[in-house]
């Protein structure tokens, strides 16, 4: 079974649209912190430090696939349930589940790479680090 972590978000007044419904790219907000505390969950340092050790800079999002079931509002605490669904040579998918109590709101997966730097600065998608993998497994 993938482990997964819980991250909890309030919705406040100022996430929802005038019909105090919360604004769709809020929840992209929300998982993609979700995404960081994720691996700061397993263990993983901050992306300073693997930049340093590993030469990853960070996971950004290549692709990403989201499902909306229903509404929240503010006052609403969010459950996001954060797992990587698969690991493939250079990319994850990482998936997350939007729950208010037993309430399924929101699914989503993502593509994300393990970035790092060239020497002229640009962005690469570096081999999955293996200290990485095996702390969130």
């Amino acid at each position: 079974m993938a482990r997964e972590i819980i991250y909890e978000q309030r919705v406040e007044f100022g996430d929802c649209d005038p019909a105090r419904i919360v604004w769709f790219p809020n929840f992209f907000r929300w998982i993609d912190a979700a995404s960081r505390h994720f691996f700061i969950a397993c263990g993983v340092p901050s992306w300073t430090e693997t930049e340093a050790t590993l030469g990853v800079i960070g996971t950004p999002l290549v692709d990403t696939h989201a499902r909306f079931l229903k509404t929240a509002t503010y006052g609403d605490t969010l459950q996001i349930h954060a797992s990587i669904a698969e690991w493939r040579g250079k990319s994850f998918v990482q998936r997350y589940r939007v729950t208010r109590g037993d309430e399924l709101l929101m699914e989503c997966d993502e593509v994300r790479i393990f970035a790092g730097r060239r020497a002229d600065g640009s962005i690469h998608a570096l081999p999955i680090p293996e200290p990485i993998r095996a702390l969130c497994t």
